[in-house]
């Protein structure tokens, strides 16, 4: 078994308590016990660590701490439900095997709090979308425009992937701003303007996350795909400091 300390008690602290006081039965999560829970704690202290992304807000930050769980021999896995859902993994599979000639990823929203830092790092689930779905990518521009009176903002970042096609990602907020995700993904055969429907799956989305990080400390999980999750992570890092700098310049 491996006790568990949640580290902040917000919304995902809370369900993380949930789903490892019930785990999924059958699933290595079954070993995972909750010892309690505490507003700070550290690698140093010799713990694995599963963390809500991102992890740091520049690469340099969260290369340290990937050293420092090398050195210590530990895991550090950070949760990424929003590739878990249903409809990304939809999405997935309808973009397989298709060719890109360009595309748009728009999201919308409500306003965020003051300290949920810069879009490019509050909205980073959207920029892994892109990554997941085309392969890494390099950033040609960025720019943005606020109203903080208004309590909007709209950053616009232009992506280019490794075969010179062009992506762009918007993140924009406002009060009036319905949550949603737009496509339009313009492909050789097709075009994509929604996310395909999908049905709600039978697992909760942080218990897939407790179950993947619970095969890691276990063992299960090879150290390749541990590896690719890692540049995966500090790839759209260092993706989300290029726009941010780009935006600020």
């Amino acid at each position: 078994m491996f006790g568990a300390v949640v580290v902040g008690v917000g919304t995902a602290g809370s369900v993380r308590i949930r789903d490892m006081l019930a785990p999924m039965a059958g699933s290595p999560a079954e070993k995972v016990a909750v010892k309690g829970f505490v507003s700070r704690a550290f690698l140093q202290a010799g713990k694995h660590v599963c963390v809500e992304y991102p992890m740091a807000l520049s690469y340099r930050a969260a290369m340290e701490l990937w050293d420092l769980a090398k050195k210590k021999g530990l895991i550090l896995h950070e949760e990424h439900i929003e590739l878990l859902s249903e409809d990304f993994k939809a999405l997935k599979r309808e973009v397989k095997g298709k060719v890109l000639q360009e595309g748009t990823l728009h999201f919308t929203g409500g306003p965020l709090k003051l300290n949920f830092g810069f879009p490019a790092f509050s909205g980073i689930a959207r920029l892994t979308w892109l990554v997941e779905l085309f392969g890494n990518l390099s950033v040609t521009g960025a720019t943005l425009e606020a109203d903080p009176d208004k309590n909007y903002f709209k950053m616009t970042a232009k992506l280019k992937t490794s075969s010179d096609r062009t992506l762009t990602w918007i993140e924009e907020r406002g009060p009036a701003f319905p949550r949603a995700k737009n496509i339009n993904f313009q492909f050789d055969s097709c075009t994509l303007t929604r996310i395909p429907a999908a049905p709600r799956g039978t697992v909760g989305l942080f218990m897939q996350d407790l179950v993947q990080f619970s095969a890691k400390l276990l063992g299960q999980v090879s150290p390749e795909e541990i590896q690719k999750e890692k540049l995966r992570v500090l790839h759209c890092l260092e993706l989300a400091e290029r726009i941010q700098e780009l935006c600020q310049s």
